[in-house]
């Protein structure tokens, strides 16, 4: 025997019409309903007019009280449908306002989460946006058995142009570094700014170290490009620490020590850049 189908819900079967459409709609009925009075309105009008002069049937003047009396309900129906309407026209507005009122907080609620999770200088992303990111970057190296790098960049004598030129003017060199360094970053590597003249680098999915060492050099090569600065040609360089997790921290907080701690030692050989596992054991 054949199962029999279960009916389908009105609701996946068919869509509400949107309030405006409704409205249209109802706009048009009462144009037809205002327009069926008139007509009934003259019809009548001509009926009485041709029967005033003569004797009428009773059958007659009961059709015509009928007519009239239709003619009433018509135009009461038309009155009516003109009430719905100016309440369907005042709950469009209010709707309208509504929505505008919601995408303007949706907006705005928008942009309070980007300004927390993003430096205001540059728009890169701010230590907890990274710090997120890097926990779950080692749960994804941890599943899929991947290695990734931590980077921290510092500017070297970043202070001397401060001094020299101006905060407006370091403002300018941070921002122009910044952008360099984001041209750098693969589509699922982060570069973040840590602070002052200090920025982070997580490197996803890297097969060797070596890897890391390449893009550390192309991050140098990128930053030493002279910035012009209000006439000015300034010269900037940095020292990179490189960390490897699982090897040199197995957290937030010590894969970041760790490239810290490498990059002071960048800086004071400077070499460039250094692993966190080159340092030697005490």
């Amino acid at each position: 025997m054949t199962k029999k189908q279960p009916a389908k819900s009105p609701n996946n079967t068919q869509r509400v019409k949107p309030l405006t459409q409704v409205l249209k709609d109802n706009k048009l009925v009462k144009g037809l309903v205002k327009q069926s009075a008139d007509e009934l309105a003259a019809v009548n009008a001509v009926l009485k007019e041709k029967l005033s002069s003569r004797s009428r049937a009773p059958g007659v003047n009961k059709a015509l009280e009928k007519s009239e009396a239709v003619e009433s309900k018509v135009q009461e129906a038309s009155v009516k449908l003109s009430r719905v309407n100016q309440s369907l026209e005042k709950e469009v507005r209010q709707r309208q306002l509504m929505e505008q009122e919601l995408a303007k907080v949706t907006d705005q609620q928008k942009q309070s989460l980007h300004a927390s999770l993003h430096d205001a200088l540059t728009g890169l992303p701010n230590r907890v946006l990274f710090n997120d990111r890097l926990e779950h970057g080692m749960e994804q190296a941890v599943r899929h058995g991947w290695t990734l790098a931590v980077m921290f960049l510092d500017l070297d004598k970043f202070k001397i142009i401060n001094d020299m030129y101006g905060h407006a003017a370091g403002d300018t060199v941070l921002l122009t570094i910044a952008n360099r360094l984001t041209e750098t970053t693969r589509t699922d590597d982060t570069i973040s700014r840590h602070g002052g003249d200090e920025f982070l680098y997580l490197l996803m999915e890297i097969s060797e170290e070596r890897d890391a060492a390449i893009v550390a050099k192309k991050i140098i090569q990128a930053v030493q490009l002279p910035c012009e600065i209000n006439g000015q040609i300034l010269k900037v360089d940095t020292s990179i620490g490189i960390s490897i997790f699982p090897k040199d921290g197995t957290t937030v907080e010590a894969l970041i020590t760790s490239a810290d701690t490498a990059m002071y030692r960048a800086k004071q050989n400077k070499s460039g850049y250094a692993f966190a596992s080159d340092n030697p054991k005490s």
